[in-house]
């Protein structure tokens, strides 16, 4: 890019960053109009003249977008990266020290026509013939002008020249805390990995992470922080179950995206800003669900749902009995269980759990001293690391769901994960949520590539939308569209010979046929 185009990035500033964002006038949305598409406010093309024979062509061929970027951020060019737009900066009364280190005067509404008409500056510096010079009528080189002083307030907050700012909801205390420090070290070893590559579109990436704390209201808190003081531009990869579906709304008010794997942690409530690359919680229980119809013949039951008493997973919970009620299962019970009392559920043929690791093995373990060896299904996020403690007596009687299996593995997404688990200090603990949030960081790179140099969440949302068969090399290929936002619906089955903990697919991967 000449220095021309560089000061003439200077010359399309905007309003100051900390502008209320209210609503396009009719004149401003013209200029809008104007600035992108080189339309004037009747729909005509405007004019430019180009070079030093002012060779005359239509404004549709060079908007100033595609120079300024549609944010007016600048679009690097020959190894030059633009500065960033600002009127405040442009209309300083100290003047501005540019490239060649030559001061030039204060704009004003006026100086800021010739610029765009005429190619001469405040100081009366020609800029190189290369800038385009718009032949604009009054009315339109008022709308562009108004449009300019507001092109600040359609930028996205977390996404600038230089830096993309991502936030996340990661525990730190409490029952979730190990699994949050995984999560926090997959997302801070991806983000370091982007970096030392050269980020994304020349951008660094920026992380994070608040906790959520222990309640609803904490949680609410820490995402006022994220999205209000932190400005960020999206969140990934978030652990906070106590948002519920408090989240979905919040996101869809302030307009962003989310890429990560709660549904993992039970219900969430379904949102078109909500992208899951994993089979969330609700669909590894269906999988298992249609696996023990035809499999097992399980159906007359009687069946029981236990789970720990947390709304998430009481809402699973309930949404899985209402399958099983619709798919021919006869005596379905849902109870809370509370691994610390004495209460023991009795009487199952099938037992479906939801909750943690220690509530599985203790419920299997009672079971068992109660003479009742029933069916065991669960999600491995929730038990896997309980299975040691599993009683012998539940061999190949216990059926998991997993996201993925080694299969899935392909050599280059092995040594990738095997590379930042290394540089992380992390083992193989949890290992769904590392995939999960590993795969996030992977669709975020790749929306944000496919959204291009002028990124918005918008952009970003509709890159996300069209991805089909992306392949993460860990997990079956994901892929979303239009009112899906669910990257697997489905999961591996797998059963286990205890006590040597020898797995053994027994239905592969495949999307299950009704969500509920």
């Amino acid at each position: 890019m000449n220095s021309a185009c560089v000061l003439a990035l200077i010359l399309l500033a905007s309003v100051s960053l900390g502008a209320a964002a209210v609503p396009l006038t009719p004149e401003e949305a013209a200029g809008k109009r104007l600035y992108r598409e080189g339309l004037s406010a009747s729909g005509e093309a405007i004019m430019a003249r180009v070079g030093a024979a002012d060779m005359l062509l239509p404004a549709t061929r060079l908007p100033c977008a595609n120079c300024h970027g549609t944010d007016g951020l600048g679009r690097p060019e020959g190894g030059v990266r633009p500065p960033q737009l600002s009127w405040s900066r442009l209309t300083s009364t100290y003047g501005q020290q540019q490239v060649n280190g030559r001061n030039y005067p204060a704009y004003n509404d006026a100086s800021l026509a010739t610029v765009i008409q005429q190619g001469r500056d405040p100081g009366n510096n020609r800029l190189d013939p290369s800038m385009p010079r718009f032949v604009l009528s009054m009315k339109d080189q008022r709308n562009l002008t108004a449009y300019l002083k507001r092109l600040a307030d359609e930028r996205d907050p977390g996404l600038d020249a230089e830096t993309l700012h991502l936030g996340t909801l990661l525990p730190s205390q409490g029952p979730l805390a190990e699994e949050g420090a995984t999560v926090a070290a997959v997302l801070n070893g991806s983000v370091a990995r982007i970096n030392e590559a050269g980020g994304i579109h020349g951008r660094q990436l920026r992380l994070t992470i608040a906790d959520p704390g222990a309640d609803r209201t904490s949680a609410e808190q820490a995402l006022k922080r994220l999205i209000d003081d932190e400005q960020v531009f999206a969140l990934i990869a978030p652990m906070a179950p106590a948002l519920g579906s408090g989240l979905a709304l919040r996101l869809e008010q302030a307009g962003v995206p989310l890429i990560g794997t709660l549904s993992l942690l039970g219900a969430v409530q379904a949102s078109p800003h909500i992208f899951e690359p994993l089979p969330g919680l609700r669909e590894q229980l269906i999988a298992l669900a249609d696996y023990a119809t035809a499999s097992l013949r399980v159906l007359q039951g009687p069946t029981l749902i236990a789970y720990l008493d947390d709304p998430a997973q009481a809402q699973t919970a309930k949404v899985l009995g209402e399958y099983l009620h619709r798919n021919g299962w006869q005596n379905v019970q849902i109870q809370a269980y509370d691994p610390a009392g004495d209460r023991l559920p009795l009487g199952s043929r099938s037992v479906f759990y939801l909750g943690s690791g220690g509530g599985f093995s203790h419920l299997a373990a009672g079971l068992q001293r109660a003479g009742q060896v029933p069916y065991l299904f669960a999600a491995s996020s929730q038990v896997a690391g309980d299975l040691l403690q599993v009683p012998e007596g539940f061999s190949r009687r216990v059926f998991l769901a997993y996201p993925f299996v080694p299969s899935d593995w392909t050599q280059t997404g092995r040594m990738a994960l095997t590379l930042l688990r290394e540089h992380q200090g992390l083992g193989a603990q949890h290992a769904v949520l590392q995939v999960g949030a590993y795969a996030s960081m992977l669709l975020l790179g790749e929306g944000m590539k496919q959204a291009g140099r002028d990124a918005s969440r918008e952009k970003l949302v509709a890159a996300l939308e069209g991805l089909h068969d992306f392949d993460t090399g860990l997990t079956p290929r994901i892929s979303f569209g239009p009112g899906r936002r669910l990257g697997l619906s489905g999961a591996h089955v797998v059963t286990v010979d205890l006590p040597d903990q020898r797995f053994y697919l027994v239905a592969p991967y495949k999307p299950i046929v009704a969500s509920p």
